[in-house]
């Protein structure tokens, strides 16, 4: 039997398969010290639990009144290297912001101390803010990728790193490499994190996105990624200007998704930023695929790139998690996406609406894009029944989705046993909390308040795979 390490008591908050948000009160968990999650029952069956498991009813973490657990938040895309300039060079659209902000920046990281110290600043933040998985590019240079990984692990979090690979970039020629050195050191940078054994950091496969690759190179790396079985990321339909260079670059495929499909990168362990602009036909290649889209609506929005339509890709049956797209995104927190989701739903519906009320209004029988009339007055759906996320079904982006995007879901998301223990104890009373309860606050508005209005100040411990990484160990 497995001996018990934490045992907890009070509400517990999470997503299932058949339930965007569940609430669980008086309930008790307890794992093992593996972190794995034993048991989750009603907290009548305390002392039968106690004796079953063999642990001692004083040693119970119970929770505050109003405190709750959650799971982990996972983002499911974000640039480590970028942090050193989060919040600045919004001004600029996607491949100009590329050439004058980003790629001069992530050159500087062949100095492996300028790395390890914003790597060292991006992974406290984020976990601080309560993102326990987090899939991170990094940069071309393999030894500094290596620190990424090295940091990750140190301080406990989940996360799959990814060398970026790019063998063209006319927009910034000093950042690249040659196809024959991207894949070596991309092998070389696979075989040393095997060969370190972390727990829960993994090598990930990084063509940085078709613009900057050749044909030759995705093709390797495609082949890299069978031969060691790994996960890939990249992007894909950003903005208009990128499917542009991409249509001119690649002759010969239908299609951006064609470009990725063919040289078999596209899989079930595949997570692709953006898809603002895909097509159903494409839509259905990810299906069919098992691949995922990582939905970075603040770096969509500050970018001018687009907007991604969740609820058309969810019809489709494809896989959705939330990515800070940090720094096209300018705020580190998972929150924040939550947040910048659900606006851009209503973004959606309002031009939806307008589009049906315009075509009404000039008596137009042929709707565009589908749109088959006007919206119905106090309601957030459209006649052709376009509805606008709720802060549940992103609750569930957010953390079960997310799992299911990176093709973790059987080990961490939810609060499910056998699952990996990755959750935020919330406290909504936190001294100085960015808002106020009151006492007829129902646990349900408890959750939407945190979503909406909290910051890492209510989060007030964070564990990855049961052991507290936040608030941060004194030898970190």
């Amino acid at each position: 039997m497995d001996a018990v390490q934490h045992v907890f008591k009070g509400t517990f908050i999470h997503s299932t398969t058949s339930c965007d948000c569940e609430i669980i009160e008086n309930h008790i968990l307890g794992t093992d010290h593996a972190g794995k999650i034993l048991f989750f029952e009603d907290a009548q069956k305390q002392s039968i639990l106690a004796q079953k498991w063999g642990f001692d009813e004083s040693s119970i973490q119970e929770l505050g009144k109003n405190e709750f657990f959650m799971p982990g938040m996972i983002d499911t895309h974000i640039h480590a290297p970028q942090y050193a300039f989060i919040g600045t060079g919004m001004e600029r659209p996607l491949l100009e912001w590329l050439a004058h902000t980003t790629f001069p920046t992530e050159d500087t990281y062949s100095d492996v101390e300028i790395a390890r110290n914003i790597y060292d600043s991006v992974v406290r933040r984020t976990l601080k803010n309560g993102t326990t998985t987090a899939c991170y590019f990094a940069t071309i240079h393999t030894d500094a990728s290596i620190v990424l990984a090295d940091i990750t692990s140190r301080y406990g979090q989940r996360a799959f790193i990814g060398k970026v690979c790019m063998d063209r970039n006319d927009a910034y020629e000093k950042y690249c490499e040659t196809t024959e050195d991207s894949i070596k050191e991309t092998e070389r940078f696979v075989e040393i994190l095997k060969g370190k054994n972390y727990d829960r950091v993994k090598p990930i496969i990084t063509p940085r996105f078709a613009i900057s690759c050749s044909e030759g190179l995705l093709t390797e790396l495609g082949e890299c990624a069978y031969k060691y079985d790994l996960h890939i990321q990249s992007h894909i339909s950003e903005s208009p200007a990128e499917i542009k260079e991409v249509s001119k670059l690649f002759h010969g495929y239908k299609n951006y998704t064609d470009v990725y499909n063919r040289n078999k990168l596209l899989t079930n362990k595949t997570v692709m930023a953006h898809g603002c602009y895909l097509t159903s036909e494409e839509l259905k290649i990810f299906r069919e695929r098992g691949a995922s889209i990582s939905h970075c609506p603040n770096s969509n929005i500050s970018l001018c790139s687009g907007h991604l339509d969740v609820r058309n890709a969810l019809s489709h049956r494809v896989k959705i998690g939330l990515g800070t797209d940090v720094a096209g995104g300018y705020s580190i927190s998972l929150l924040d996406a939550i947040r910048k989701a659900i606006e851009t739903s209503k973004i959606i519906f309002m031009e939806r609406s307008k589009n049906g009320r315009d075509n009404n209004e000039i008596g137009n029988e042929k709707k565009p894009n589908g749109i088959n009339g006007d919206a119905q007055i106090g309601s957030m759906e459209t006649e052709n029944n376009f509805k606008v996320l709720s802060y549940k079904e992103a609750f569930r982006l957010a953390t079960l989705g997310g799992s299911e995007a990176l093709s973790i879901d059987h080990i961490t998301g939810n609060f499910k046993v056998g699952k990996e223990f990755d959750a935020l104890l919330i406290n909504p009373e936190a001294q100085d909390s960015p808002f106020d309860n009151f006492s007829h606050t129902s646990r349900e508005d408890l959750l939407q308040r945190f979503l909406y209005l909290g910051d890492d100040r209510n989060i007030k411990a964070v564990y990855v795979a049961g052991r507290c990484v936040v608030p941060f160990p004194k030898n970190t």
